[in-house]
């Protein structure tokens, strides 16, 4: 019976260089919710948020995108992901209706500490929902992060890569 020996010779690697190591990565996404401004009075009041994005995938049409969303725009997203891809959607920071009752002592959803709290469930959640590989090729995620104005009566489709 013949005997096997292990190969236990060293991977030849390439030394690396202040580029590899400190360059940019291969490919990243990085999204940020900041910037809550409330806007309107009365029923018609309301908060948006600023969606950051940067990125070097190239599935994205614009590498660096900014736009204003609301509570609002976040749920219609989720529910175009539910309804068009196969991707778990996971869920959103909750809606405060109670916090919407009239006659609180605070300002109610349009609390300080409340927005915060907010923007970080949004934040979670767009992190979450555009890294995933699969939600990357929806129209809908597109949309809601580079076009200014989301076109809610678009039709549904995959993005196909540059």
């Amino acid at each position: 019976m013949a005997e096997t020996v292990a190969d236990t010779r060293r991977l030849i690697t390439k030394p690396q260089n202040l580029n590899d190591a400190y360059g940019p990565p291969s490919n990243f996404l990085e999204i940020d919710v900041s910037s809550p401004q409330t806007v309107g009075v009365g029923r018609g009041r309301f908060t948006t948020y600023e969606i950051r994005v940067k990125t070097n995938l190239p599935i994205f049409k614009l590498k660096e995108s900014t736009v204003r969303r609301r509570y609002s725009d976040f749920e219609w997203l989720r529910s175009e992901l539910e309804r068009e891809s196969k991707v778990a959607v996971p869920p959103l920071p909750g809606k405060a209706f109670l916090r919407q009752l009239p006659f609180r002592g605070d300002e109610g959803i349009f609390d300080d500490n409340f927005i915060e709290e907010r923007k970080q469930g949004l934040e979670q959640f767009i992190n979450k929902v555009a890294g995933h590989p699969l939600a990357q090729n929806e129209r809908c995620l597109h949309m809601f992060l580079q076009d200014e104005i989301i076109d809610k009566s678009y039709t549904p489709s995959k993005i196909r890569h540059a």
